[in-house]
């Protein structure tokens, strides 16, 4: 492990700073124009202090999580690990949730009048509606679509038809549903790590993957469905490009075309992938018949929905129409540009952004770590950064990167913190090159629980 440096004071006063001033500034904006449609910049949200049923569970949950999570991840054996990261990830969640209560915390969040559920009884005719979909997308066409329902591609709103048709329909059930899928996105991530970067760096990284601030938003909000399909596609990848099986290469590639038929944004969710690719280059190169699996997964769902008569580019072409028609075209880029940024803070805490910038400097001091094994220590004389340190680093990073691209497109202005949490799960990982784990897990759950009980989030 790495000391203590000032880097991280650095880092961590820098995003303090950014917290503050996108606050300060979004009120003013807020006050004088109201063109951020937000109440308590930068975040959707309104101050309501307040605790709830789930007060106790989350803060047990937060500290057995600090006092024991760095030392059973490093003892238990790898599929336990898997397992006791996935059920704390769900306590964590649905406690954080039920501080709001069951109806304004989890079944109440789905139905809304920009949600899925209320789409799911115009789609009695499920072919009928797939190929009607992109006529409903604009304002001022007959019966257009709930926001979110018209915001993503149909995969979206056809999940919760599918629930409701097997019985499970309503808001408890949807939000269970999210809960639980969404909870497996950290076990996902591990898995990645682990294949890429080393066990040792992945088992750092697990009690922050758990303990993370975008719990907050991960309770019954779709985009911790859409993070979990997202992360499965993304370490269904590393299990390929390191164990050379053709399986999981066609199954990443299943969930990839899944991913861009949940949300149109995740298709930068290719960068992250680029980026497994390069890391497991050799094992590509010794087995060319990978690209061709990822790609053959890749094409089903696309073509499914292709022939079911819904065109995804028209659909994104008229959403971004559908986007300046509401808020989005209102508030203004100026702010949000930098703000969003603010909004990533909060879903990932202090200890994240303090790891990113021990990431960065293990990217710049060694990148020819990146072309050696995970665990590979480089040569006397070299900077002391392993080749699994440099490797975590670029995965988080090319996270980073293209959150940034969704950032500079002005696509995702506000609501960020609901938004980029598919994002988010991936610059997690970072917190495993720091130090002293317990004080920073502290941190994040800290911020969690302010977070959750002060404000009333929007998701």
């Amino acid at each position: 492990m790495t000391r203590t440096h000032p880097r991280d004071r650095y880092a961590v006063a820098a995003a303090v700073l950014l917290v503050l001033t996108a606050v300060l500034v979004g009120r003013r904006i807020q006050d004088s124009r109201h063109t951020l449609f937000v109440h308590w910049p930068p975040l959707y949200a309104s101050w309501d202090p307040h605790t709830g049923p789930g007060t106790p569970a989350a803060v047990l949950v937060a500290v057995a999580v600090v006092v024991y999570g760095p030392r059973l991840a490093a003892r238990l054996r790898p599929g336990a690990l898997l397992a006791a990261a996935w059920g704390a990830a769900m306590a964590w969640i649905w406690s954080l949730a039920l501080v709001d209560g069951w109806q304004r915390g989890v079944a109440g969040r789905l139905a809304t009048r920009t949600e899925y559920l209320r789409a799911v009884g115009r789609f009695q005719d499920a072919p009928a509606a797939l190929r009607d979909f992109t006529r409903h997308i604009v304002w001022g066409t007959p019966d257009p679509w709930p926001a979110h329902v018209a915001g993503h591609p149909p995969a979206a709103t056809l999940t919760f038809v599918l629930l409701d048709r097997i019985g499970l329909g309503g808001g408890g059930w949807a939000g269970a549903w999210c809960i639980t899928v969404g909870a497996t996105a950290c076990v996902a991530v591990l898995v990645a790590v682990r294949s890429l970067a080393g066990d040792g760096v992945a088992r750092r990284a697990a009690p922050f993957l758990v303990l993370a601030p975008a719990a907050v938003w991960m309770g019954a909000s779709a985009d911790a469905y859409f993070a979990a399909v997202a992360s499965w596609a993304v370490a269904l990848l590393a299990l390929a490009v390191t164990g050379r099986s053709v399986w999981w290469a066609a199954g990443s590639g299943l969930l990839f075309g899944l991913t861009c038929y949940l949300s149109y944004g995740l298709t930068l969710f290719a960068v992250i992938a680029a980026a497994v690719l390069f890391l497991g280059r050799h094992r590509v190169r010794e087995r060319p018949v990978l690209p061709v699996a990822l790609l053959a997964g890749l094409v089903v769902v696309p073509a499914a929905f292709t022939l079911a008569g819904f065109d995804w580019w028209e659909a994104y072409r008229l959403l971004v129409t559908r986007y300046y028609q509401g808020v989005g075209g209102t508030r203004p880029y100026g702010y949000w540009v930098w703000a969003n940024l603010a909004c990533t803070v909060v879903i990932t805490g202090l200890a994240t952004v303090a790891g990113l910038g021990r990431a960065g400097g293990r990217l710049a001091r060694t990148p020819r770590a990146l072309f050696g094994p995970p665990g590979k220590v480089p040569p006397a004389g070299t900077p002391p950064v392993t080749a699994a340190e440099a490797r975590l680093a670029l995965l988080v990073f090319a996270a980073l990167l293209a959150l940034l691209v969704a950032d500079l497109s002005g696509m995702s202005k506000a609501e960020t913190e609901r938004i980029w949490l598919p994002f988010a799960m991936w610059l997690l990982p970072a917190c495993a090159l720091l130090n002293r784990p317990r004080a920073w897990l502290a941190a994040q759950a800290v911020l969690a629980l302010l977070v959750n009980h002060l404000l009333l989030t929007g998701w």
